[in-house]
């Protein structure tokens, strides 16, 4: 991420009561941006993500990145069907989510700007290919253009807006499979740091395993990106933690993504959590679910299916059944607060002006 060096204000401590506006006019003069995140419905402050589902999915369609066909189903209609779910989401606290589907994999921006709207949730889409799952999902561009052609049309998206709307992604995410990296997923990795450097827009990638992560924060660094720009998706596929922790001191976001109701699931992911806050490193966590919808077919229309991974209710369990479970660990309402509510927005903010 890029840096900037602020002139000290202390100086001009005397003078803050006459002019209120200093502060402000100074980081301007300064280059310097606040920190905000790109929802669909625009820019906001992060102070108002409140509380955030950093990993979900509301439609996912899995037949590939481009199959002779695909369901198409009318967007109002879907937007009814759907916004029951997130109403109770919001009944329950949940102010923003993540929707973590790229690109040929089912986004649909305009379906997720009426959900926003209707059910009074922040919703922040993405940039960017997903190369995990044998690269089923990326478009046959994605194997011949460089690092370069694959970022400037990131980057158009960023700047122009996304499928013919105005409608602007608010980070960038990828998905890798297993180490060693292949070919295709290094260029994905290198067109994400160049968007970065121009955009600030953080990268989440879905990644494999361990040895996976621990390339791309190498790939990442040679490229000029500081550790804290990536959100390592998935991280609970590190079964004994050992990376967590070490990429967590690097800076990078670690996020357990898959949470159900299962009792299996919350003794895996409070054992994280516990050992994440043995080590001092609950302030570079991120939790949640990985649930949503998939767009299937009947009788040749179009029909969406819970994703069916072990939650009743999707957008659910963390609050339902986890939250009480670290209490009885000891982790305080401030601490779950701090995963929930200060870490989506510390790690999915945007502090850089674009470069030109």
């Amino acid at each position: 991420m890029e840096r900037r060096q602020f002139i000290s204000l202390s100086c001009f401590a005397g003078l803050i009561g006459l002019y209120p506006n200093i502060l402000a006019i100074a980081a301007e003069k300064s280059g310097a941006e606040k920190g905000f995140v790109m929802t669909v419905n625009g820019k906001i402050d992060i102070s108002a993500m409140g509380l955030t589902l950093p990993h979900e999915h509301i439609v996912t369609d899995f037949k590939g990145a481009e199959p002779a066909t695909r369901p198409e189903y009318d967007n109002e209609a879907t937007a009814s069907l759907l916004l029951p779910y997130l109403k109770v989401a919001k009944k329950s606290g949940i102010n923003t989510i993540i929707e973590c589907t790229p690109a040929h994999i089912g986004r649909n921006v305009k379906l997720l700007q009426l959900l926003s709207k209707a059910s009074a949730i922040n919703i922040i889409i993405n940039t960017g290919y997903y190369g995990a799952v044998g690269q089923k999902y990326l478009p046959r561009h994605a194997f011949t253009e460089t690092s370069e052609e694959l970022a400037a049309r990131w980057l158009k998206e960023w700047e122009s807006g996304i499928d013919g709307t105005d409608i602007r992604p608010g980070f960038i995410k990828l998905g890798v499979d297993n180490a060693p990296l292949k070919p295709v997923e290094i260029t994905l990795i290198k067109a994400a740091a160049i968007v970065h450097l121009k955009s600030g827009l953080k990268i989440a990638i879905h990644t494999g395993n361990a040895a996976a992560a621990l390339e791309e924060v190498e790939l990442l660094i040679k490229s000029g990106v500081s550790p804290e720009a990536l959100i390592w998706v998935h991280a609970q596929n590190d079964a004994t933690g050992f990376s967590q922790v070490e990429l967590a001191k690097k800076g990078c976001w670690i996020s357990l993504d898959g949470i159900n109701e299962q009792r299996d699931s919350i003794v895996q992911y409070r054992n994280h959590i516990y050992r994440m806050k043995g080590e001092g490193l609950l302030n570079k966590l991120l939790i949640s679910h990985d649930d949503g919808f998939a767009v299937t077919e009947d009788s040749g229309k179009a029909a969406f299916k819970a994703f069916e991974n072990g939650n009743t209710t999707p957008y659910k369990t963390i609050f339902s059944s986890l939250k009480s479970s670290l209490a009885e660990l000891g982790i305080t309402r401030d601490e779950f607060k701090m995963i929930t509510v200060t870490n989506p927005a510390n790690a999915f903010q945007i502090k850089v002006c674009p470069q030109g």
